[in-house]
């Protein structure tokens, strides 16, 4: 039995191999991201949210925000709630559709992100340095692509 979980975990086929290594690196970026944060007394997955409502323009349906950062429906609303009880985002009753609730970032969450974000990219862009241009393009090729193919 040992030997054939060892043939798992010692000498895995090579597309176990490539995503291992993705998620290794994944998660070591995502700590260097979360140290910053953290650093700054802030959560990084409330900043993920206000980065998502400013990639839509400033403006969101919770429904779309949860399918986004990849969280049910029910708990997008808990997690919007410290976001609004400090200001950094409002509801609002949808224009168009009176039944809908939209989400929009505040000047003072547009502001926290634009006092932070410079910081913590930096602090990615540092850990990334080891790959040149070229090598970053081909990484995003290549991570598009894998992304396409998964959606599919």
């Amino acid at each position: 039995m040992m030997s054939d979980l060892q043939k798992y975990v010692l000498n895995p086929p090579l597309h176990t191999q490539a995503f291992f290594s993705l998620v290794d690196a994944t998660a070591n970026l995502v700590g260097v991201s979360e140290k910053y944060w953290q650093s700054k007394g802030l959560n990084g997955a409330r900043i993920r949210i206000l980065v998502e409502i400013a990639k839509e323009g400033g403006s969101i349906l919770p429904s779309v925000l949860a399918q986004k950062i990849g969280v049910t429906k029910p708990n997008i609303s808990l997690l919007l709630i410290p976001l609004e009880n400090e200001g950094l985002i409002r509801r609002a009753t949808h224009p168009k559709d009176g039944r809908k609730t939209i989400i929009s970032i505040t000047n003072e969450g547009q502001s926290l992100l634009l006092n932070h974000l410079p910081g913590n990219r930096q602090g990615i862009a540092e850990q990334m340095k080891g790959l040149e241009a070229q090598e970053l393009d081909q990484l995003i090729a290549l991570l598009t692509k894998l992304n396409r193919s998964i959606n599919k």
